[in-house]
């Protein structure tokens, strides 16, 4: 699912748009305090940032400043949400980084429909169907993962950890950051399950003298092979 935060005080307008969003396929996280988004960001990012301009502890503005400054977050889709329609206000938002700017009261199907626009163009491998690398193909439509033609049978989790991994290949994943990923923030697991997991995920689809698509990073974590498909 692509992972949306979304950082707005008017709990009414959170929740819809929040409602619409998973109604749409996404996951979705919410905030209602600039302060408070700047931390969540800082343990793990979205797929793409809805901000509020005008919020309590640090604005809307500011927040978007200081992610586009971090060389982490410099590519981190944002649309900013803003009762602020004047032309000026609207350069502002755009130079300091948005990438998209909708003025309240805006219509909540059209921004929905913006999210997609923007997670087309800046992260298609979070909105295709399918994610193929060597070998390895996963639908996400019907929940099937393919190597060399060979329908492999996951269970739910061996699912989504694959999918979680083939969308970044190459970024090292720590636990931790497998466990808010996969898991979920409201989980609550040790870290050994996601060891468990791996290696039933690569039970599943390393069999016969096939090369091993997932990486350990030895004090890190887990990874997808970036050179996988090309080794292949």
């Amino acid at each position: 699912m692509p992972k949306v935060l979304i950082v707005e005080d008017e709990e009414p307008l959170r929740l819809l748009l929040q409602y619409n969003l998973e109604a749409e396929g996404y996951s979705v996280a919410t905030c209602a305090r600039g302060d408070e988004a700047e931390v969540m960001l800082r343990e793990a990012q979205p797929d793409l940032l809805l901000l509020d301009w005008m919020l309590p502890g640090l604005s809307g503005i500011e927040l978007c400043r200081r992610l586009r400054a971090r060389e982490e977050s410099s590519r981190l889709p944002i649309i900013l949400l803003t009762a602020r329609g004047e032309e000026a206000e609207r350069i502002r938002g755009l130079s300091t980084g948005a990438d998209d700017y909708v003025v309240k009261p805006f219509s909540v199907p059209e921004l929905v429909a913006r999210v997609a626009a923007i997670l087309r163009r800046s992260k298609p491998e979070v909105v295709s169907s399918q994610l193929r690398s060597g070998d390895i193909e996963l639908d996400r439509e019907t929940r099937r993962v393919y190597r060399s033609g060979r329908e492999i049978h996951l269970g739910p989790t061996e699912f989504r950890l694959l999918e979680f991994l083939m969308q970044a290949p190459g970024r090292v994943f720590s636990r931790e950051q497998l466990l808010d990923g996969v898991w979920g923030h409201d989980v609550y697991v040790d870290e050994r399950t996601v060891d468990v997991h791996v290696g039933r995920l690569r039970k599943a689809i390393n069999r016969g003298k096939v090369k091993d698509p997932i990486r350990t990073v030895r004090g890190s974590g887990y990874a997808f092979n970036d050179q996988f498909a090309v080794a292949s």
